[in-house]
Parts: structure tokens; sequence; C-alpha cells
């Protein structure tokens, strides 16, 4: 009994946590959006400071390659003038300058490696948050659609405003008319009272006529 409970109150709060979403979907998505951009911003920041670090690296590596071929221009001439003792000096700081190369142009080459990925990556970011931005511009849309259509579909549905206007025209054109129910009643008290049975002889052609009828008209005009 506790686990089936446990899977009613689970089955529940998914149902509740369906509908929440569904109801701020939009600012649900505008808010992945801005998390999106601010992630964007973060990687565009390292991006900026990973080309800077790579073009640091190369600038020294330019001005070490320049030192470099100085000192064996120099180390040279030192040769031909049998000044091996500074031809010995140059060389040493040549060769150290030259593993110091080493590791510079590998650590240029990791860093151009990374600029290189982490710009791919920037890019289709981009690409895709741009993407978002029109997929949420078409949710707003649909999601007004949705919000019209439910309205529409409240109003024309049961128990609704169109529903109780068409009741009120009915019970107006249906409505007995007064001047034709005041018109049955006299004739009604009239029959009670009898007053009506002398014209009813009259009009079967015992005695006298109480009331002119147009065909006794129209026979008094031809006679004339």
């Amino acid at each position: 009994m506790f686990g089936t409970f446990k899977t009613l109150i689970i089955g529940a709060n998914a149902r509740a946590e369906e509908n929440l979403r569904d109801q701020y979907s939009i600012e649900l998505i505008d808010q992945k959006i801005r998390e999106a951009q601010a992630s964007l911003k973060a990687a565009k920041l390292t991006l900026a400071s990973l080309i800077q670090r790579e073009r640091g690296e190369t600038r020294q590596i330019g001005a070490l390659e320049d030192r470099v071929s100085d000192l064996t221009l120099r180390a040279r001439e030192a040769l031909s003038d049998d000044r091996e003792d500074l031809a010995q000096e140059a060389a040493r700081a040549i060769a150290e300058m030259e593993n110091e190369l080493t590791v510079r142009r590998e650590t240029a080459n990791r860093l151009e490696a990374r600029v290189m990925q982490l710009r791919q990556s920037v890019e289709a970011a981009n690409r895709r948050i741009l993407d978002l931005k029109q997929g949420a511009i078409s949710a707003r849309a649909i999601k007004r659609e949705q919000g019209i259509q439910k309205r529409l579909n409240k109003t024309l549905g049961g128990g609704n405003a169109i529903d109780e206007a068409e009741e009120l025209i009915a019970n107006v054109v249906n409505k007995d008319d007064p001047f034709e129910q005041s018109e049955i009643l006299r004739e009604i008290d009239t029959g009670l009272g009898h007053h009506d049975v002398a014209d009813r002889l009259g009009d079967a052609g015992f005695g006298h006529k109480t009331r002119a009828t147009a065909d006794d008209v129209l026979k008094r005009l031809q006679a004339k």
C-alpha cells in the first residue's frame, strides 16, 4: 500500500512539474537562452585570453630567433678573427636560446591547437544560440495562437456567453404575445357571459344579424 501511495505521489509531482513547465515554457526558454549566452560570453573571454597568450609566445619566438641569428653571425665573425673564447660564449648563449625556442614553440603549438578548438566551439555555440532565438520567436507565436484557441474553445464551449445569448433570444422570441393573450382572455370572458350567442345565431341565419360583415357591405353596394 505504501508503495502504491508513493507511486501516486511521484506521478502527481511529475504531472505538476510538466504542467508548470508547459505554463512557463516561454520564460524557461528565455532563461536557458540567457544561460547559454552567459556561457558563450565566458568562452569568448577564454578564447581571447588564449589568443593573447599565443600572440605573446609568437612575439617571444620571433625575438629569440632574431637574437639567435644575430649571435650566430657574431660567433662566426669571432671564429674568423680567432676569438674562439668569444665564439664559445656565443655558442653557449645560442644553445640556451634554442632550448628556450623549443619550449616556446611547443607552447605556441599547444595554444594554437586550443585556440582553434575553442574557436570552433564558440562558433558552433553562437550558431545554436541564434537558432534558439529563432525558435523562441516561433514558440512565442505558437503559444499566443494556443492561448487564442483556448479562449475561443472556451467561448464556443458549453455554458458560455454565446449559449447564454442564444437562450435569451429564444426566450424573447418564443415568449407569449401579451396582446394576443389579452384578446384570448377577452374572447373567453365574452363566451362566459354569453354575449356572443346572438351574434353566432344571427351569423347562422336565425334572426337579424347583430353585426355587419364584409359580405353584407358588398351586397349593399351592388344593390345601389
